[in-house]
């Protein structure tokens, strides 16, 4: 999948590129860092596995990450873009309990790993609602596919539980430009409801190079996850990453 993913956003990148400049704005945001695991808790399936955690009862370690961003300003308001960000985790240990997972049943004490795999693909549509002096922003609707998947492995057993769907999502973007290059940078994609919730935001310092490159240092805050009949399951990661974004 991760192959893919890099494959598509290459052949994005170079339609970007050939395009004629006479619509709009073209611009590609990257992203990338550090993620550091917060909590990770799992029962699959709801109502027979056991509740455990990928981060606490086992060792979750830090991981990289990436994130591409590829899309088109018009009219000085009108933002269109899509947005590709593969990430997992890995974790590793024993529990002193047995674990019923998916398909599985591990022994207590058993040497266990687990990936939590939450790639991200989406389509966002945004209108900047204010474009007045330091201050610009913007809101709009974003539609993701959400290709998830928790696998533990130990005793010589693999049980792995994916889930693929899609979830409409609110997006927002604020940025202060309170000096001549410099601002503060708010943005994110999140949405609730009484199955769950998702929150992926940002909040980065931003340097402009020039009229075509911005740089910006930041803290992002990836959270959510859903509690339905099939599955429980909510994660918070730390992202703790530098980015630019380029305009054509």
């Amino acid at each position: 999948m991760r192959k893919i993913s890099v494959f598509f956003a290459l052949i994005a990148l170079f339609a970007l590129l050939s395009a004629e400049p006479s619509f709009g704005q073209w611009f590609i945001d990257l992203e990338n860092g550090a993620a550091l695991p917060g909590y990770n808790d799992v029962q699959i399936p709801r109502d027979t596995g056991t509740l455990f955690s990928l981060s606490e009862d086992l060792k979750a370690e830090a991981a990289y990450f990436f994130r591409i961003r590829l899309g088109v300003q018009w009219k000085n308001r009108h933002t269109i873009s899509a947005f590709v960000a593969p990430f997992r985790l890995r974790a590793a240990g024993s529990v002193d309990r047995e674990i019923d997972f998916f398909d599985e049943t591990f022994s207590p004490g058993a040497a266990l790993t687990g990936v939590y795999k939450f790639n991200s693909y989406r389509l966002t549509y945004r209108y900047d609602i204010v474009r007045k002096g330091r201050w610009w922003a913007g809101i709009g609707l974003t539609a993701k596919i959400r290709d998830a998947a928790v696998k533990i492995e130990g005793e010589g057993k693999t049980s792995n539980k994916t889930n693929v769907g899609f979830v409409p999502l609110l997006n927002f973007r604020v940025l202060w430009q309170f000096h001549e290059n410099w601002g503060l940078l708010l943005d994110g994609d999140a949405a609730a409801a009484k199955q769950g919730r998702a929150e992926d935001v940002a909040l980065a310092l931003q340097y402009r190079v020039n009229q075509r490159l911005s740089l910006r240092a930041g803290y992002r805050i990836l959270e959510g996850g859903a509690d339905v009949e099939e599955v429980y399951n909510f994660a918070l990661v730390h992202f703790l990453g530098v980015g630019l974004t380029y305009t054509f």
